[in-house]
C-alpha cells in the first residue's frame, strides 16, 4: 500500500486519539471478494453526538472523504445516524468505507451541521429533519425538500411513534384507479 496512505488501525487510532472517551465503540471488517481477491474494509466508528463535527474533521484531516449519504433510523428511544463516507476514494485496491454512527435521544434531537465541512451533506441533513424531526443546528437552507408545503408539521414519516404517520394519513394506492382501470378495459374491448 501506498506510504500516503494509513492501515484501518491506524486510522482508529487517529479517531482514538482526537475523540478520546467520544469514541464509544470501533470496528474494523475486512472482506476478500471476486477472483482478484481484493480487500473490502469497512471501518465503523460509534461516537457521542456532541462530536460528530470533530469526527467528519477528522476524517477529513486523514484523507477529505466522499459522502455517499447520511442514513437513519428510529431505534425507539432515539434516532440513529449513520454518516456513510469513503476515504482513498479511486485508489485501487485502496478504498476504505468509514461509517460513523450516533444516537440521538428522541429528548435532544440536536445535531451540528457538516456542511462547512462537506457542502454535499446538506440534501441528507435536510431529508433528516423532514422525516425524523431533527434539528440541525447552521444548517445553511432548512426549507423543506422533499414533503409538500402542506404537509402537516410535527408529523414524521420515519418515525416509529406517536409523530409518525398516523394509519388515516396512508394512502392504498393499489386500490386508487381499480374502478376507472376497470371501466378503460370494458371501454377498450
Amino acid at each position: 500500500m501506498n506510504d500516503n496512505i494509513l492501515t484501518p488501525e491506524q486510522v482508529v487510532e487517529q479517531f482514538q486519539q482526537c475523540l478520546g472517551d467520544g469514541l464509544q465503540a470501533s470496528r474494523i471488517v475486512k472482506r476478500s471478494e471476486g477472483l482478484k481477491s481484493a480487500e473490502s474494509i469497512q471501518i465503523w466508528l460509534t461516537i457521542d453526538k456532541t462530536k460528530i463535527k470533530i469526527a467528519v474533521q477528522q476524517l477529513c484531516d486523514i484523507q477529505y472523504p466522499h459522502l455517499s449519504v447520511i442514513s437513519g433510523c428510529d431505534m425507539g428511544e432515539g434516532i440513529e445516524l449513520l454518516y456513510h463516507f469513503f476515504i482513498y476514494y479511486g485508489v485501487a485496491r485502496g478504498e476504505y468505507s468509514v461509517t460513523i454512527r450516533t444516537t440521538l435521544p428522541k429528548t435532544d434531537l440536536i445535531i451540528d451541521t457538516i456542511t462547512d465541512l462537506i457542502p454535499g451533506a446538506l440534501t441528507s441533513e435536510r431529508e433528516k429533519q423532514e422525516f425524523f424531526g431533527l434539528q440541525v443546528l447552521n444548517i445553511p437552507d432548512s426549507r423543506r425538500m422533499f414533503l409538500p408545503d402542506d404537509f402537516p408539521e410535527g408529523v414524521y414519516p420515519w418515525r416509529k411513534d406517536e409523530t409518525g404517520i398516523k394509519e388515516e394519513m396512508v394512502k392504498k394506492l393499489h386500490e386508487v384507479g381499480k374502478a376507472e382501470g376497470a371501466q378503460r378495459r370494458a371501454k377498450n374491448k
